[in-house]
């Protein structure tokens, strides 16, 4: 009989580089103690990467770049929320990040869900959190909305620069507008306001 380091090695090299898999994933091939300790060697060996407690990486190379490529934030965000069946709703200096308004990158990334809340730390310094939200927020039609209403609640009424609203124009050029006005009628006023004037102007 096959070892379970030898199955799951081999149940590994089936997918594709880059693919982010669970400890969970791995339940049929042993008992609890035989896959952690198996991944436990295959990650001393290189053959793959621990991301986090039980979340693991299929490490992909770039030639261009002359070295492994580490999945973003958001991908394993989402990989983590396939996983589990929940929603998620980036949120604050991530969405301000994602749609070009900043370039900061957060060391905690935060994510509204209707799963569990909670943290989780990654390789470094990098977290991210899952914190509980109402079900208006999962209502969201569109990820560009979705964005944008959390990046101007994170700049704040008041505060939002003109360059800022070019940007959030061109960015909310790309959606369709029925579902922009669907989406901008659960945010706040002062912002629905914002986004119903950026499109009307369009």
């Amino acid at each position: 009989m096959q070892s379970v380091e030898f199955q799951i090695k081999e149940w590994v090299t089936k997918q594709r580089r880059g693919k982010i898999f669970f400890a969970n994933d791995l339940n049929n091939f042993g008992s609890h103690g035989a896959v952690r300790l198996s991944l436990w060697r295959l990650c001393n060996e290189g053959f793959i990467t621990r991301l986090s407690a039980g979340i693991f990486l299929y490490p992909k190379y770039s030639k261009f770049l002359g070295d492994y490529v580490s999945p973003s934030v958001e991908e394993i965000a989402k990989a983590i929320a396939k996983n589990e069946k929940i929603r998620l709703i980036p949120t604050g200096l991530y969405a301000l990040n994602a749609l070009g308004l900043s370039t900061q990158v957060p060391m905690r990334v935060v994510f509204l869900t209707d799963g569990t809340p909670r943290s989780i730390k990654l390789k470094g310094k990098t977290a991210i959190e899952f914190k509980k939200t109402i079900p208006k927020y999962l209502s969201f039609k569109s990820e560009i909305t979705t964005l944008v209403i959390f990046a101007l609640k994170e700049i704040g009424k008041g505060n939002v620069k003109a360059g800022e609203l070019q940007r959030i124009k061109e960015v909310l050029s790309h959606e369709k507008a029925e579902i922009v006005k669907h989406d901008a009628t659960l945010a706040p006023q002062w912002i629905l306001e914002i986004i119903i004037k950026l499109i009307e102007n369009e």
